[in-house]
């Protein structure tokens, strides 16, 4: 055998690989023109990017955002661009105040600013758990101190809601030792006699007695993004949990319990929500005592809610259902009853399984808001009819949609990130 006449002791310098295997290059290679069939996909694509674009950055880049009506924008759009296409904005600067308040008395604005900055301050310790959860305390007063807020009236009026919750909570408290499910059904009628009866009475009296009031404002005056924040706000937080107990309803043993939750979601599921909204402003009021002046927001609030509630409780038990049996029983070896295990172990997660069609109906929800102008309630897409009736601005329409679309798609992703980022909290199986 010969002898190697040298070996090297040395390693080599490391040397960059070829253009067309590192950085833009190879991601393009990679993705955009891996084969003829990506590579025809790709120019298509691109040229239809560039037509379409084309022709909408001009109009956006020579927007006009102040004039008073179509006319003046279109007199300012001939001087200053030639006639080129340019959108006309100014509808947005001019009529934002109805798009957002609708008819709320100009003067009163910093109600409805308050109560949203409040919205913000109460939900913190809901979505995020490093908040103080003294702050809870603040979450469960908000929603009347919203009503007082934006409806105002007298304060009284707000007391003697939070004391309906009151007497169902001592009506409870009082027939837990009889009867579970007696105690369950007392705490929801007392309330509603007592929303019903004497709470407008005793209010009166107190306010004749000691009056604090602030000017009031009717519903009808209500309408633009603050109708939607209020119709959707209330929809979503009350519909989780009347979802929920509709979901264990459905699971219930008891078969009236369970027959009656399946005949309701049932037929929840299988109305048009629209139909629904007509049924809250002609129906409801024949199933109330004589005389009842029942606020047709509130009204709609309720309809949304029982609509929403309908599918969540089966995006629950899908959540339910996916979980093993061995979650049920290890909750059994640990001695807890059957609502321990459902607080404890089962409903968290359940729930973190259902999180992306939990947030999903909320979004639909949320949009669906829109739907009102049909029952004569003018949100901000009813007010963009509103705006183009008037002679100003008859004529146009993509600025104001735009506007409108502009402000859903913002608080629907908002939505939606939110639910991804809470998704990778809540992992725990990690591989």
């Amino acid at each position: 055998m010969s002898e190697l006449s040298f070996v090297r002791t040395e390693m080599l310098p490391e040397k960059e690989p070829p253009a067309g295997e590192r950085g833009v290059i190879k991601w393009m290679r990679t993705n955009l023109f891996s084969n003829w069939a990506n590579s025809i996909l790709t120019i298509v694509a691109i040229y239809v990017l560039y037509a379409a674009l084309s022709h909408i950055l001009p109009w956006f880049l020579n927007s006009i955002w102040r004039a008073d009506t179509l006319t003046e924008c279109r007199e300012i759009r001939d001087a200053l661009n030639n006639g080129e296409p340019s959108a006309c904005f100014a509808v947005i600067t001019e009529r934002w105040s109805q798009l957002i308040f609708g008819f709320y008395p100009q003067h009163l604005y910093w109600r409805p600013i308050v109560s949203f900055v409040l919205l913000f301050v109460a939900l913190a310790p809901v979505l995020y758990d490093t908040v103080p959860r003294k702050l809870f305390i603040f979450t469960a007063i908000y929603p009347f101190l919203m009503v007082w807020l934006i409806w105002g009236g007298s304060i009284w009026g707000l007391l003697m809601v939070i004391a309906g919750f009151g007497v169902g909570y001592l009506a409870f408290r009082a027939l837990t030792a009889v009867s579970g499910l007696v105690a369950v059904i007392v705490a929801f009628v007392a309330p509603v006699i007592w929303w019903l009866y004497p709470s407008g009475l005793v209010g009166d009296a107190l306010q004749s007695i000691i009056p604090i009031a602030i000017e009031s404002v009717e519903s009808r005056s209500l309408g633009g993004f603050t109708i939607s924040v209020i119709i959707g706000i209330s929809g979503i937080a009350l519909s989780l949990p009347l979802g929920i107990v509709l979901a264990l309803g459905r699971q219930s043993d008891m078969p009236f319990v369970k027959y009656m939750c399946i005949g309701f979601i049932e037929f929840i599921r299988g109305v048009p929500l629209i139909t629904l909204l007509f049924t809250a402003l002609l129906l409801l009021n024949y199933f109330l005592p004589k005389g009842t002046n029942f606020d047709v927001v509130i009204r709609v609030i309720i309809m949304v809610t029982l609509f929403a509630a309908a599918y969540m409780a089966e995006t629950i038990r899908g959540g339910l259902a996916a979980l093993p049996t061995g979650q049920y029983e290890a909750a059994d070896s640990l001695g807890l009853d059957y609502w321990q295990a459902q607080r404890l172990i089962i409903m968290p997660q359940a729930l973190k399984i259902s999180i992306p069609s939990i947030v999903g109906i909320f979004i639909g929800l949320f949009k669906d808001t829109t739907l009102v102008i049909f029952i004569g309630i003018s949100e901000m897409l009813g007010f963009t009819n509103l705006i183009r009736a008037n002679t100003a601005w008859n004529g146009i329409y993509w600025e104001l949609f735009i506007f409108v679309g502009l402000v859903f798609w913002i608080c629907c992703f908002s939505m939606s990130r939110y639910s991804q980022w809470l998704e990778r909290k809540l992992q725990t199986d990690h591989h």
